[in-house]
């Protein structure tokens, strides 16, 4: 139970009023490189950028710098965020030192305090809670001066979730209810639910469970009244956790219900986590089926996500319910990548807590005189606002501040001019570099496609046919292979041998092979293990496919053993081989389907448990032999289309699916299979990024 979901909010400010959750890393959505390298940004995101640094380099006053240098602050952040905040500290306090009219005083005090806040942000996730403390608690100055009453909420919010973190619950609720008590004053409804549920998190650590269970079930009757559907999952899920702990059956229908909001939200974290939470709470019910289902999709989905906290967790309950099956093998495995998931986490932590150890000595040492000069600054700052004098300016004075501002301009305009040109310099380099590599892989993929067999050779000697071939990438790990025999001289069939022979070959070797990875890596796997295939026929003249795949697995090796690294890589493939109406098949992991004339049934020949490449325990690979009548259709292909991820859910299309898919089009011509499998394969996709490689071969007796 130690790994469900309690949530106590650091809350990030802008001072537009808009909240949101304090992250970590891997859960940003944006990510500031530096203003002269955006390209690992979205299209939408370098807008924002753009847009912002454009404003701030044309801006000709102090407060439309800071507005830009907001936006970004606002919308993008990682490591280089910190230098964009102060920077806006810099400017604003500047400003402020120079007496600007009221309308402006009171912006560059917003921004400071903004300023200040993020700062205290930025320490709290680097683990420096005492400096983010200090931060917090000079925005509240400021914020005070203002009168910012939500904002002044917001952060003892903050200061709260702080102790909280170095497990002082008295500081803790004292901060949290000084938060309330603001929110019920100026009545935000939102804040209002987001304090009661923090408090209750604080009494559910405390083991004070009625208490807890009365904050969750008044924050979740306020997140339904403002309609916050994150909010209501939140409590939904601490509700649910409340009953575990009771070992009351309550709590599943209460995971169950934050699980569908989150699906409803589409907040793929929150929905690993309320994967897990369904699981476990099946699993207190002892109801050990379903908690299995659950805990699979949890796992599923967190891989696809790649945080080590989310897979922590489902391989966490996956080991628990293996051991209550007696399954000691699997349970361990997952116990095992918790574990090292675990370990990856700690690591994390133990970053942050190195970093404050470092900064701690400095800061001890610095603070006093950093106090001092700061509640002077804002002393004086005070004091001028309440004293607006109005001075009356000579005529000298005014030109000579007149000759300074025009001094001003001229120099921001030649740092300007100049910071462009950089920019284009480094624009230009990297849209050279970017070509050179495009260029290399395309040229790469002209080479790929002079190896494979070239549409006229298929169409000659597998008349009803089809090859649906759709790489990942520009290049391929996945590939399809034909070879034929006239007499005893045999002909490969790829775009580098043209000149075949024109007659019907009565013997036709063919396969769709997958490489390890795709991109760039997989094709040049491929190409080792079709250079491999072509030996085994053309060089040691093998004919039965068995022969052929183990023959052939032993150049792959010998191939990549001429290097010191340990190579595993190699090559999942089925092949066939066709004479007349007699077809023989050896397959490494891959099957063959056959679908018989006036069946509606698969007939599926299983392949050999081993791929070509370098295993612990080789084993030779079985052949099959099977006799076909005309009308008969055979398909063998790569895992890629059924590993592809789509639907109204996001799922995977599996197995299942695609044997259905052919059996309802098996009445179609090829040519018309080809464009019902294409048109199926991008519908299912949708706007989701394609996984893998896809290869399927259909032929027609």
């Amino acid at each position: 139970m130690g790994f469900k979901i309690l949530i106590l909010a650091v809350v990030l400010l802008s001072y537009n009023n808009r909240q949101t959750f304090a992250q970590t890393f891997g859960d940003k959505d944006y990510f500031l490189i530096d203003s002269l390298n955006v390209d690992d940004l979205s299209e939408a995101d370098k807008d924002i950028l753009n847009q912002a640094l454009n404003k701030f380099h044309n801006a000709k006053h102090d407060s439309l710098k800071i507005e830009a240098l907001e936006v970004i602050t606002e919308n993008l952040m990682d490591d280089a965020w910190v230098k964009y905040n102060l920077l806006v500290k810099k400017i604003a306090e500047k400003n402020l030192l120079s007496s600007p009219p009221n309308h402006l005083k009171r912006k560059y005090l917003k921004s400071l305090a903004g300023a200040i806040n993020n700062m205290g942000v930025d320490c709290e996730q680097k683990g420096n809670l005492d400096q983010a403390i200090i931060h917090f608690h000079s925005c509240l100055k400021i914020q005070e001066i203002l009168n910012e009453q939500a904002s002044v909420a917001t952060t003892f919010n903050n200061i709260g979730a702080i102790y909280s973190t170095l497990g002082n619950i008295e500081k803790t609720l004292e901060y949290l209810q000084k938060s309330l008590a603001i929110r019920e004053k100026i009545n935000d409804e939102q804040g209002i639910a987001q304090s009661i549920n923090n408090i209750g998190t604080i009494y559910y650590n405390k083991k004070e469970l009625s208490k807890a269970l009365n904050y969750f079930e008044r924050s979740l009757d306020l997140y339904k009244k403002v309609g916050d559907k994150e909010g209501m999952a939140y409590s939904l899920s601490n509700i649910g956790n409340i009953y575990d702990l009771m070992k009351s059956p309550k709590g599943l229908s209460f995971h169950q219900r934050s699980l569908k909001l989150r699906e409803e939200i589409g907040d793929k974290k929150g929905q690993a986590f309320g994967l897990v939470n369904v699981a476990e709470s099946f699993f207190i019910n002892n109801n050990i089926n379903e908690a299995l289902n659950y805990a699979n999709r949890a796992y599923e989905l967190s891989n696809s996500m790649g945080f080590p906290d989310n897979i922590q967790k489902s391989a966490y309950i996956l080991s628990k319910i293996f051991k209550s099956q007696a399954k000691f093998a699997s349970a361990l495995e997952f116990y095992e990548l918790s574990v090292q998931m675990k370990d990856s986490i700690r690591t994390e932590e133990s970053n942050r807590a190195s970093y404050k150890l470092q900064t701690k000595y400095e800061f001890e040492k610095q603070q006093a005189v950093k106090d001092a000069e700061h509640n002077k600054q804002m002393e004086i700052i005070a004091e001028r606002g309440k004293k607006q004098k109005v001075i009356t300016y000579s005529i000298a004075l005014g030109s000579l501040l007149l000759l300074v501002f025009f001094i001003f301009i001229y120099n921001r305009l030649q740092i300007t001019k100049r910071q462009k040109s950089i920019i284009e310099e480094q624009k230009q380099l990297v849209e050279e570099k970017q070509k050179e590599i495009l260029d290399s892989i395309n040229y790469a993929k002209r080479i790929q496609a002079a190896i494979l067999p070239s549409d006229r050779a298929i169409k000659q000697f597998l008349n009803e046919s089809f090859v649906f071939y759709k790489p990942k990438d520009i290049v391929a790990g996945d590939f399809y292979w034909l070879e034929t025999k006239a007499g005893s001289e045999w002909s490969v069939e790829g775009n580098e041998n043209p000149s075949y022979k024109t007659q019907h070959s009565p013997h036709i070797l063919f396969a769709a092979a997958d490489c390890t990875g795709h991109g760039v890596p997989g094709a040049m796997v491929s190409v080792v293990c079709n250079n491999a295939l072509n030996r085994s026929v053309r060089e040691f003249g093998l004919t039965e496919p068995n022969k052929i795949l183990d023959k052939t697995k032993e150049i792959v090796i010998q191939e990549f053993e001429k290097s010191d690294a340990d190579v595993k890589d190699g090559m999942d493939i089925a092949l066939c081989s066709l004479n007349n109406n007699v077809l023989q098949y050896a397959g490494a992991n891959n099957p063959l389907w056959i679908i018989r004339k006036n069946t509606d049934t698969i007939e599926e020949i299983k392949a050999t448990k081993q791929p070509i490449g370098k295993v612990d325990i080789s084993k030779p690979f079985e052949i099959h032999t099977i006799h076909l009548e005309k009308g008969d259709s055979l398909y063998i292909f790569t895992d890629g289309f059924q590993d592809q991820f789509g639907g109204e859910k996001g799922k995977k299309f599996k197995a299942a699916k695609l044997k259905e898919l052919l059996l309802k089009i098996k009445h179609k011509r090829m040519d018309e299979q080809y464009q019902l499998i294409s048109e199926t394969f991008q519908k299912w996709k949708g706007n989701l990024e394609q996984v893998d490689d896809v290869c399927i071969i259909g032929v027609r007796i």
